[in-house]
């Protein structure tokens, strides 16, 4: 896997080359137009050339589009680590934003501030103290 991108740069080198000859061939086939005499056959076999190798530049080049696609949309793939990056950033951004709610909620919290409200003492299962709290007209059911 770690010869992957040797690859892909050795293809896009290839690539490369093919353009400078699609360049080439273009430029011989308007050399040969711009004669006073062209030949029909020298212009016919540089636009084949041209046409050719255009086609390869475009096939190559779509195919390299295509991986790239596949890479960015985070599908799993040979050796990429994209997609746990992408993961990486939306946690820490899901994680920024709740902190930054939860300081929201603070200072409203500190700004309304809840009323106290007395409690009733009430000591638990174990105290002596009565579940109803000596309602008057409720049995005491301690």
């Amino acid at each position: 896997m770690a010869s992957m991108p040797l690859e892909r740069l050795k293809a896009l080198d290839e690539i490369e080359e093919d353009i400078a000859q699609v360049l080439t061939s273009a430029s011989h086939a308007l050399a040969e137009i711009s004669k006073d005499k062209p030949s029909q056959k020298q212009v016919d076999q540089h636009k084949t050339q041209f046409l050719n190798t255009l086609s390869s530049v475009e096939t190559e080049l779509t195919k390299h589009i295509n991986y790239l696609i596949q890479v960015s949309t985070g599908q799993p793939h040979e050796g990429s680590s994209y997609a746990a990056e992408k993961s990486l950033l939306m946690a820490g951004q899901r994680l920024d934003h709740s902190k930054r709610r939860l300081s929201e909620l603070e200072s409203i919290k500190n700004y309304y501030p809840l009323p106290s409200v007395p409690r009733p003492a009430f000591g638990g299962p174990n105290s002596n103290q009565s579940v109803n709290g000596n309602l008057p007209g409720v049995p005491d059911l301690n």
